[in-house]
């Protein structure tokens, strides 16, 4: 029994001697806290300015466009008309000459050239008046109008709100030039008309050449009406057409009469006596033949020499780029021999 108690007793002991020594093991060993550092020195932060943020801006507003018109009215746009009507011949073909033809929306009767021309609606004749309820209707923004329009009649579609630039014909090259430049401005096509008026130029400039050593300068009537045959229209001093004639060396008959356009007597004619008859009335049915029939117009030497010559009339009567092509035409019926014929 003692035997027993003492084996426990050392049992137990030992078991304690385990534990403890177990329990020693068990225990974290604490985490040495690392020495401070001395001496390091400060690094400065370098001072580097924050930019400001820049503001949102507004896009800048362009320049208004504006141009004087002949009759010293600032027509101004904000940006290059877009929808245009042109109530005068002359200034739709210049529309179409500087590229700016597929703005047209309206246009008068008289303007069919070009033929892409025909697809803007038809105002009419402007016989009766400018047909200002159709073109409100059509909301322009830019309106052509020429100098047959009298400047009361301007005045009142600008009453209206509409915009119209008024153009007067040109009196030479120069003229014809400048207005195709104008024009260009308000559609803002300049770098076309440029090109234009340099190809317009460089034809005129060719033919001055060709007819400078000229010296025989026939005398030339230009018909425009013979509604009174005994009586016809013809063309004075001062008008494109005169210039036209002379440029191209010959001598305008109607530069004698008093007025820009004049009837002239038969008997007047026959006196004058002139070598060529240039018929603009052609396409309206007057031929060299019916002309020569005329009481005492066999006498005259255009007659006699067969130097009747129909003659487009738009060409010279529509003050536009096609100028020049009348120019060209005209130099080559009165002095063929320049050209071969």
């Amino acid at each position: 029994m003692k035997s027993s108690i003492i084996k426990i007793s050392s049992f137990v002991i030992i078991l304690s001697f385990l534990l403890t020594a177990c329990g020693t093991s068990l225990q974290a060993e604490p985490t040495p806290i690392p020495p401070k550092l001395t001496n390091i020195p400060d690094t400065p932060i370098p001072d580097t300015p924050i930019p400001d943020t820049p503001l949102p801006s507004e896009e800048p507003k362009p320049e208004p466009i504006v141009v004087k018109d002949d009759l010293e009215f600032d027509v101004s746009l904000e940006i290059p008309a877009q929808i245009i009507v042109s109530i005068s011949p002359n200034l739709t073909e210049i529309l179409f000459g500087i590229g700016a033809g597929d703005r047209l929306v309206g246009r008068d009767s008289n303007s069919q050239f070009p033929e892409a021309a025909l697809e803007a609606a038809d105002l009419g004749g402007m016989w009766d008046g400018i047909p200002v309820e159709d073109i409100l209707a059509l909301e322009p923004d830019l309106i052509l109008a020429g100098e047959i329009y009298a400047a009361d009649a301007i005045q009142e579609l600008r009453d209206l709100g509409l915009t119209v630039y008024w153009q007067a014909n040109p009196e030479d090259f120069d003229g014809l030039y400048e207005n195709i430049r104008k024009i260009a401005v308000l559609t803002g096509t300049e770098d076309k008309a440029e090109s234009l008026v340099i190809s317009l130029q460089e034809r005129v400039s060719k033919l001055e050449g060709k007819l400078e050593g000229v010296e025989d300068i026939p005398l030339v009537f230009y018909e425009l009406d013979a509604s009174d045959p005994a009586n016809p229209w013809t063309t004075g001093a001062g008008t494109f057409i005169s210039y036209i004639i002379n440029k191209a060396k010959g001598q305008n008959l109607g530069d004698v009469l008093d007025g820009e356009w004049v009837q002239i007597s038969s008997e007047e004619l026959i006196a004058q006596n002139p070598d060529y008859i240039l018929l603009a009335d052609a396409l309206y049915g007057i031929t060299p033949e019916s002309v020569a029939e005329r009481a005492g117009w066999s006498e005259i030497s255009a007659v006699i020499d067969g130097k009747l010559l129909p003659f487009d009339p738009f060409i010279l009567s529509v003050p536009g780029p096609r100028l020049v092509e009348g120019f060209e035409q005209l130099a080559e019926m009165i002095h063929p021999e320049l050209f071969g014929n």
